[in-house]
């Protein structure tokens, strides 16, 4: 019987799959290793949401390629991870496309890895990934590199450097400037559309714009290796503020 310290120092990890038996069979394997301490559950957001409270968990390991001839559900991943941002996120994966690496580390991944690979580099996948690592091979990380320059997470600042928009703000930019609606976004960020059309028209007022299609050109059009400023029009008629953008 294992001791109530080496219990204590395992690491938590939650199963997650579209298949019961592939989930099954693989936390089966991971509770067979003294280092790890597993949980398991169906690939559904609420179910996901309970495992990740009802004990401590380290780590993630995702799959819902089974599900989706498309590749893996990551609007699910991505409101894991505004979730619970420090439970590390594996995706298991079968096609790792430039679109689909890039999209998985946006939505939070901390590591992909493919499913036919050996289940011995899996469990040093999750021990890398609860060290901090990030799992990706060199092709990988080019993709995230490149995708990053494509369009670059932005933050608005003024012109001495100082935030214009809270947390939550930036995170309603993000995934407008992702295509999402009122209702998707609410959707991802667990909230209601009518609160997230008033986080919208306060961005707006920040900013000094008025439509959608200005905000998406504007985040666009400021991407930039490092910070700049722009003048935008207040929404009142007062003196213009200079605003810019950097990178988070």
């Amino acid at each position: 019987m294992e001791s109530a310290s080496a219990i204590s120092c395992a690491i938590g990890v939650l199963v997650a799959d579209t298949n019961q038996m592939q989930c099954q069979l693989l936390a089966s394997a991971l509770r067979r290793r003294p280092e790890f301490r597993v949980t398991s559950c169906d690939f559904d957001v609420e179910a996901i949401l309970r495992g990740m409270t009802a004990s401590p968990i380290q780590v993630a390991v995702l799959n819902s390629d089974h599900r989706s001839p498309h590749g893996p559900d990551l609007a699910i991943v991505r409101r894991l991870h505004l979730a619970h941002p420090e439970i590390a996120k594996i995706l298991l994966f079968a096609d790792h496309d430039r679109e689909v690496v890039v999209n998985a580390f946006r939505a939070g991944v901390k590591g992909l890895f493919p499913a036919d690979h050996p289940f011995r580099l899996l469990c040093k996948c999750i021990l890398s990934v609860h060290q901090g690592q990030v799992w990706a091979n060199s092709e990988q990380l080019q993709y995230v590199i490149e995708g990053l320059v494509d369009l670059p997470p932005l933050r608005v600042v003024n012109a001495v450097g100082i935030k214009l928009l809270t947390m939550r703000e930036e995170q309603v930019v993000a995934l407008v400037v992702d295509g999402l609606s009122n209702r998707g976004v609410a959707r991802e960020l667990n909230l209601t559309e009518n609160t997230v059309k008033k986080y919208v028209f306060r961005i707006f007022e920040k900013l000094g714009i008025s439509s959608r299609v200005e905000l998406v050109l504007y985040a666009v059009s400021r991407g930039n290796n490092r910070p700049v400023v722009a003048e935008l029009r207040s929404p009142v008629a007062e003196p213009k503020q200079s605003a810019g953008l950097s990178r988070l």
